[in-house]
């Protein structure tokens, strides 16, 4: 298990800075993604192990990572992970957890007042948690209404506005909300607005010349892809439209996380299908290894070329 890596590449005119705060073995895989039965994983041991799965325990193994983009002279985050001390008593993984996530952010050279925007792909635990941090004087395992405030004061927070509907007090769409969904949305998403960082899209948002936002709905309701363009270099960054290889070898493949799964399998294949034929890089928000995959048309199905 890791609890530290940053990764620099650099497409076109787009620097992307890989950070990591955990991977590892994470859930059985069989119960992430239940529709690939065993022999999805064994066939492709070759491959997915150990970067994807862990075959003696049958795990899928994954990481808890944001990506920094710095594009048209602006520091942009993808995701900001759990957070810490944060209540989230229906998800042991997360509940009171304790990270390095900005050292981490500081050793690859961003500090909070750095950042100009921050993407949230969706508005799960793990993808919102360091949107916001304990007002100084503030104990953070209370999260009571006020003590939570932006962590990047000077960032533009982009939310997909159909999941700020969902998960919101409102609850536009009606049931299904746990403990969790509220408690998150409470302590990581209201903050942002009460503060007048949030900015709600839906559709397509263009961030500058290079990067794109994109709705793929089905994980959740405003479930959101990057798309950047640059230099004649592609990449797509689908948040949890992907939680394991298996899923691009088969699109029909949810995880157990996807709250519309006819939607989301949808979604998965008609960006799986644009990623094969302009030849996109595809990112992952929890994929181990590089953390990125190379993905190529097979048949009615795709294959990853690497």
């Amino acid at each position: 298990m890791t609890r530290e890596n940053t990764q620099r590449t650099v497409l076109g005119d787009v620097e992307i800075i890989r950070v990591v705060e955990w991977r590892g073995p994470f859930a059985p895989a069989r119960e992430l993604v239940p529709t690939a039965g065993a022999e999805a994983w064994k066939s492709n041991e070759d491959w997915l192990a150990p970067d994807h799965w862990d075959p003696e325990g049958d795990l899928a193994v994954m990481a808890l990572q944001t990506w920094v983009l710095r594009s048209a002279g602006r520091t942009i985050l993808v995701d900001t992970g759990v957070g810490n001390g944060r209540e989230r008593p229906d998800s042991p993984q997360f509940h009171h957890w304790q990270g390095d996530f900005l050292g981490l952010l500081e050793r690859a050279g961003v500090r909070p007042e750095d950042v100009d925007v921050v993407v949230n792909t969706h508005l799960h635990a793990d993808h919102v948690g360091w949107n916001t941090r304990p007002a100084a004087g503030s104990d953070s395992s209370a999260g009571s209404a006020g003590e939570w405030v932006p962590t990047f004061p000077h960032a533009q927070y982009l939310v997909p506005a159909a999941d700020d509907a969902h998960f919101g007090p409102d609850n536009a769409y009606g049931g299904g909300l746990s403990r969790d969904d509220r408690l998150v949305y409470e302590d990581s998403v209201a903050p942002l607005h009460r503060a007048g960082r949030a900015v709600l899209w839906d559709g397509v948002h263009r961030i500058d010349e290079h990067l794109t936002l994109e709705s793929a709905p089905g994980h959740t309701p405003g479930s959101a892809v990057l798309r950047l363009a640059s230099g004649g270099e592609r990449a797509v960054f689908v948040g949890d439209l992907l939680h394991s290889p298996v899923q691009i070898l088969d699109p029909a493949h949810n995880s157990c996380f996807c709250l519309d799964t006819a939607a989301a399998s949808v979604s998965r294949r008609r960006i799986l299908e644009r990623a094969a034929d302009e030849r996109e890089l595809v990112v992952p928000a929890h994929f181990g290894g590089s953390g990125t995959a190379e993905v190529r048309r097979e048949g009615s199905g795709f294959r990853v070329r690497r």
